[in-house]
């Protein structure tokens, strides 16, 4: 079964994985656009680079002349960036000897522009084939530049050939490009970095928001388990209210069922033990007779404490440990005035059984009154609890329970007055009400006191 505070522990994990989930989906996919764009701003600003470079390319090669296979160029271009020197847009022709044997022959350069003075060609320029083109990067002086090249070959008139193929370049240093394309990014990034921000400050808000029906609807079902409460009381959106009102149903069936069994078991207690009473004040009673009556008699009183528990049903109770405890230890000194009975350190006010609290005080009151029965002079109450589990450790300065007797005394069947003095039919109460919650009863030693150390520790509700 579900309990409340199983189901405060999932909608924290809800919560948490919404929140996670809203994150990481920002974070993926604004860093993923902001890729795309930056790729996709640099191609346009390639690709415009390219329609430059190709227009200015026409303009050269429309002054560009050939007579008697001399190539012929005017002193200075109508775009001066060509006439100015290392203005960062250059233009080259080379020609291309089919027969030659080395690079550079293969691409003598036959003119450079003026803004081309000072710089080193590289040892290899693309060529195309006469008619085509080519764009991309080439490195001079150790800097990249994009470069555009166009092979052509000129007729010349009164012969029957043509000239050797020539190709133009036109060159562009990348370092603007670079620096337009660095811009770019920046702002980019930038601003996507405050949109990322910005996006999970609004998605924060809006979960908060969304999530507050969450958040007292938990708080409720805590109120709930720790026994503050009995039902749901808060108006939750549709799908909520739903939950609510089986839960709330499911609530009050448990509650009523429980007080129909109690009312039942307490009625048969009664039943049985009037007829056992007149029995046992009849006169002419065998010792042996009496004996069994009064076994009988006690018999009952156990096997009625263990119907009565029914731990299972009661998931939804959370008793505070220190409350149950407190009040014991002040009942015990007064019962036993010759025992110190404390705290071995202060609990903490947070510790919750999550059972009920008959059945709690049935444990600790067995426990506390059997180590005060089999002490000297002094016992020991430790209560700690971690985020799985309650334990509860009782300890005296007793002779302590023989090794062999320990595991002996906690098997089902065992009888209770073969218990040693000091642990009685409390043990056996205590023993069935623990494993009723499916917790662990342990004997040892103390190694504080040196008497007997009993342990009982139950898993909490995750």
């Amino acid at each position: 079964m579900r309990t409340p505070n199983t189901s405060g522990k999932r909608l924290n994990s809800l919560r948490t994985r919404l929140i996670l989930s809203a994150v990481l989906l920002t974070v993926i996919v604004l860093p993923t656009i902001g890729v795309a764009l930056n790729n996709a701003f640099k191609q346009q600003v390639l690709s415009n680079v390219e329609e430059q470079l190709t227009a200015y390319l026409y303009s050269v090669l429309a002054v560009t002349e050939v007579e008697n296979k001399q190539l012929l160029m005017p002193e200075s271009l109508l775009e001066n960036q060509f006439n100015v020197i290392n203005s960062g847009l250059y233009a080259l022709i080379t020609s291309t000897d089919a027969n030659a044997t080395s690079p550079q022959s293969a691409s003598a350069v036959q003119w450079a522009s003026n803004s081309f003075l000072g710089l080193n060609a590289p040892e290899r320029l693309p060529t195309p084939d006469v008619g085509q083109s080519e764009y991309g990067q080439i490195t001079i002086d150790s800097r990249p530049h994009l470069i555009y090249s166009f092979s052509v070959r000129f007729a010349t008139p009164g012969t029957k050939h043509d000239t050797s193929p020539l190709t133009l370049h036109i060159i562009k240093d990348f370092t603007s490009v670079s620096k337009q394309l660095s811009a770019f990014s920046q702002h980019l990034w930038t601003w996507l970095l405050l949109l990322m921000l910005v996006l999970i400050a609004i998605q924060f808000a809006w979960l908060a928001w969304t999530l507050k029906p969450l958040a007292r609807f938990k708080q409720e079902l805590k109120s709930v388990q720790q026994g503050e409460s009995q039902q749901l009381t808060g108006q939750y959106p549709n799908e909520l209210q739903a939950v609510a009102r089986q839960l709330n149903t499911l609530l009050t069936t448990e509650q009523r069922q429980r007080s129909r069994y109690r009312n039942a078991l307490s009625d048969l207690a009664h039943s049985l033990k009037t007829p056992l009473a007149v029995i046992q004040s009849q006169k002419g009673l065998s010792p042996t007779s009496i004996e069994q009556v009064i076994q009988i008699n006690r018999t009952i009183g156990h096997q009625l404490k263990r119907a009565q528990t029914a731990a299972g049903t009661a998931w939804h109770l959370g008793v505070k440990v220190v409350l149950i405890s407190d009040k014991l230890l002040r009942t015990l000194t007064k019962i036993h005035p010759g025992i110190k009975l404390d705290y071995a350190h202060q609990p903490s006010e947070a510790c919750v059984f999550f059972g009920d609290q008959t059945d709690l005080t049935e444990i600790l009151g067995n426990l506390l009154d059997n180590a005060c029965k089999a002490a000297k002079a002094e016992v020991n109450l430790s209560i700690t609890e971690s985020s799985d589990k309650l334990v509860i450790c009782i300890e005296d300065d007793g002779l302590g329970v023989n090794p062999e007797l320990r595991q002996a005394i906690l098997e089902r069947g065992r009888r209770a007055d073969t218990y040693e003095k000091g642990h009685g039919i409390g043990l056996a109460i205590v023993r069935d009400l623990v494993e009723s919650y499916q917790g662990e009863l342990t004997i040892g030693q103390s190694d504080a006191l040196g008497g007997a150390r009993f342990q009982v520790s139950f898993k909490q509700q995750s």
